[in-house]
């Protein structure tokens, strides 16, 4: 393995929604030891991640003070194991689900944002409601509920669906007098997927959000914001009303899907604060040739605030354990009431 390296900082895309071309950055070089694969991580996030200011601000992240602690922790003869777990703990302090090192061993990754917060659902309770022959459309189940309400459940937006699919869903759900989206646990995928299905739930050009994308590198240095607008499908649209239920496990596609649906005028969000993954990730190299992906570029609300860590439901909702013990969710149960309210005026 050579000692010393010319590096050069490759920030990649990670495929989300569209294909960019490749950014590459010339970096100073960095020794292939461990202090100098510690300084080459500190100065890739310290000059490229994209949100080191607003969680100065959010949460009291002061990246310079994490170096100083991080830095005592390195020594020239500590082992692979040893470097990786000191530079996961430190990436580990930025909070984010986007944020991973990568090594021939491992990948380290920082999922407490969603593993310190209730579930709010149960993969037995939903397969409960779906029963056993609900219909499925590429990544989609759906079923029409014995009161009339449509179930609509996605569980990954890594799963493909396509406009023929979701044309056939609304077709065949179309008499029901309301429509539940149940995206719990869905932890994102393709922005692609994410968008057609939102697409489903407006008549008109809305705007949902702005993105922005780093130009130097200093914490603050961003483009101006673009705003970003959720075109109605060409297809079958929804003209009833919608409730989304979330949960704090809908992440990154997901999260953009709730902040789309948000906007739109018959859609109700309910559960609890989505996971947040607001920023589209890129990736880079360590001397070592372990690589780091990180977010680069981030999303807003349409009122330019962050969603970074989370998008707050419309109606705050749990799962009851007494509705549990009696095979009900508490949610489905809350969007159905919902639902006949609406239907009824």
């Amino acid at each position: 393995m050579k000692h010393q390296i010319s590096h050069t900082l490759k920030l990649c895309l990670m495929a989300l929604a569209t294909l960019l071309p490749l950014a590459c950055v010339n970096e100073d070089p960095f020794d292939n030891t461990p202090e100098g694969n510690f300084e080459a991580l500190w100065k890739i996030i310290d000059e490229h991640y994209c949100f080191l200011d607003y969680k100065q601000k959010a949460i009291g992240l002061h990246w310079e003070e994490v170096y100083g602690r991080y830095k005592k922790r390195i020594s020239p003869t500590m082992t692979n194991a040893q470097l990786q777990e000191v530079l996961t703990d430190m990436l580990s302090e930025l909070r984010d689900g986007h944020v991973n090192l990568y090594t021939s061993a491992d990948v380290s990754r920082y999922w407490s944002w969603f593993e310190d917060y209730p579930r709010n659902w149960t993969q037995q309770l939903r397969d409960h409601y779906l029963g056993t022959d609900y219909k499925i459309a590429a990544g989609i189940k759906y079923r029409i509920l014995d009161d009339n309400v449509g179930l609509l459940v996605y569980e990954s937006f890594g799963s493909a669906v396509g406009e023929g699919n979701l044309d056939d869903v609304m077709h065949y759900l179309r008499s029901c007098q309301g429509l539940i989206i149940d995206v719990r646990g869905n932890t994102g995928g393709t922005l692609t997927y994410a968008e057609r299905l939102s697409q489903r739930l407006t008549n008109e050009r809305l705007l949902v959000g702005y993105s922005q994308y780093k130009t130097g590198k200093g914490h603050n240095d961003f483009s101006a914001p673009r705003a970003e607008y959720l075109e109605p499908s060409e297809g079958v649209r929804w003209q009833k009303g919608v409730v989304v239920l979330q949960n704090r496990e809908c992440y990154s596609a997901c999260n953009i899907f709730i902040r789309n649906a948000h906007a739109c005028e018959r859609v109700t969000t309910l559960g609890d604060c989505s996971g947040g993954g607001s920023g589209m990730p890129f990736s880079s190299e360590l001397p070592n040739g372990w690589s780091v992906r990180f977010s680069a570029s981030p999303s807003l609300d349409k009122d330019m605030q962050h969603i970074e860590f989370g998008i707050e439901p419309d109606i705050p909702c749990q799962l009851d354990s007494a509705d549990v013990s009696r095979g009900r969710d508490t949610l489905i149960e809350e969007a159905r009431k919902l639902l006949k309210e609406l239907h009824a005026h």
